[in-house]
């Protein structure tokens, strides 16, 4: 189940708001803990994913126990990361491997089709996190179930992020505000980024799938262009819209759930963009990968390691790809030009700024989005037609014709990646036409739900 889905917004919230609303305050955490558990069995296939998905849980309730009451703190430690890690890996990395293997060793072992079970990658950082924080002393160990439960599990943030700490919300978990203006402010949050989701980056998904059905070698260099900035649309507003979701949801409930964007696409660097994307997974990175490392206090050299480690896990968690791996050394090698050469230039220079970045984000977008070398070069070469092309039919126009489709998307992609809608909402939230076109913006999303043009969230399968 999907947030911009009929079922859910119409169905599973309503019921979870009715009986979360009517529940004393002792037993809100329960309703929240069951209602989670209820949301993600509807989205996966088997009850064993469920099964798993408590017991990882169960476990790491147990570790945070044992670290924080028992001895040999560090064993317990190794423990719950390696027994996390293992499911992880097993789901996501074990066709990846075999099929290298085999490659490489001209052997036979089967490579079988994982269903990889949704969220893990989400889960599997809170519950490491959270021992972590424990063991560092950082944060007392829960001693009530219900609250790890409802921490882990809480459905607005549970699939897809954002990457939410046991630190920032364990206060609220013990107590947290519900009130009138918090729940009218989330509904509001939740309709802005159903918005982004159904009204922009379902839209603009089609141009991509028409250009996959086309052919890479069969369009045109403006036409490959469309489609990468298109992809690049798509996939913000996508993750973006479903973090305010995520965040509006959280309202709700009395939960302050962190950001997970700072208007990305405004950046002048690659350095300043993976500052403002998806925040939580970098913070993620920084604090458990990067600086338990040595981070930037063991010299120069020491740094540029570190800083590799994170790319190349960063890359991989994204997904069990050569291309994921190749867009991770691609951004490694980008940081660190900016950190040595080239960034100082950017960021006094905004005009070479904005160009470099126009330049940069679709093309490392195009290796994140094209898991297949072939296909990769293909377009590539699409993208700048000085390279010797690849031989294929190209219809004259054919990026006229998208543009006349797609040109209304484009707009309020660009229109929306910059400030001034956000400005504008926050001058004139409370008036009442601000309320029309937020209800205009949700019945056009339900409409086109209705109409069969909602899509799975694009952030699932990472």
């Amino acid at each position: 189940m999907v947030f911009s889905s009929l079922e859910f917004i119409f169905i599973f919230l309503p019921a979870f708001l009715l009986l979360y609303g009517f529940s004393p305050p002792a037993y809100k955490n329960a309703v929240v803990f069951v209602c989670s558990v209820v949301f993600y069995g509807m989205g996966v296939n088997g009850p064993v994913y469920v099964i798993l998905f408590l017991l990882t849980m169960l476990f790491n309730f147990i570790i945070g126990q044992f670290i924080g009451t028992y001895e040999h703190k560090k064993l317990w430690l190794v423990i719950g990361i390696v027994f996390n890690f293992w499911w992880l890996l097993f789901f996501k990395y074990t066709g990846f491997a075999f099929e290298n293997i085999n490659a490489l060793f001209k052997s036979q072992l089967p490579v079988k089709d994982i269903v990889l079970p949704i969220g893990i990658s989400f889960y599997t950082f809170q519950n490491v996190s959270y021992i972590i924080d424990v063991y560092r002393g950082t944060i007392k160990h829960e001693t009530n179930p219900i609250n790890y439960g409802a921490y882990i599990s809480m459905f607005p943030q549970l699939i897809a992020g954002p990457i939410v700490t046991y630190q920032s919300v364990s206060e609220q978990l013990e107590s947290r505000k519900h009130t009138i203006s918090k729940v009218e402010d989330g509904l509001k949050t939740f309709t802005i980024g159903l918005g982004y989701k159904v009204l922009i980056a379902n839209q603009l998904s089609g141009l991509w799938n028409d250009i996959a059905m086309i052919g890479y070698e069969s369009i045109s260099t403006p036409l490959a262009w469309m489609g990468i900035i298109a992809y690049s649309f798509q996939l913000y507003f996508d993750f973006y819209g479903y973090s305010l979701m995520a965040i509006g949801l959280g309202k709700i409930m009395g939960f302050d759930l962190p950001t997970n964007f700072d208007y990305p696409y405004l950046s002048l660097t690659m350095t300043e963009f993976w500052r403002r994307w998806h925040i939580t997974l970098g913070s993620w990175f920084r604090d458990y990968i990067y600086i338990p490392l040595g981070g930037n206090r063991k010299g120069k050299t020491r740094m540029i390691l570190n800083t590799l480690a994170v790319w190349l896990f960063t890359g991989l968690w994204h997904g069990a790809s050569w291309n994921f791996v190749l867009w991770g050394l691609v951004l490694f090698v980008l940081l660190i030009t900016e950190k040595f050469w080239t960034g100082k230039f950017l960021n006094e220079h905004k005009v070479a700024g904005h160009l470099y970045m126009f330049l940069i984000i679709p093309i490392t977008w195009l290796i994140f989005a094209v898991t297949d070398f072939h296909d990769l070069g293909i377009y590539f070469k699409r993208l700048f037609p000085f390279i010797p092309q690849e031989k294929g039919v190209i219809l004259a126009g054919d990026y006229l014709k998208y543009f006349k489709i797609y040109w209304k998307f484009f707009l309020a992609g660009i229109i929306f990646t910059t400030r001034l809608p956000q400005i504008l909402y926050k001058r004139f939230k409370k008036n009442i036409v601000c309320v029309i076109l937020l209800l205009a913006v949700f019945w056009g999303a339900v409409y086109c739900m209705y109409k069969g043009m909602n899509d799975p969230f694009m952030y699932f399968r990472f």
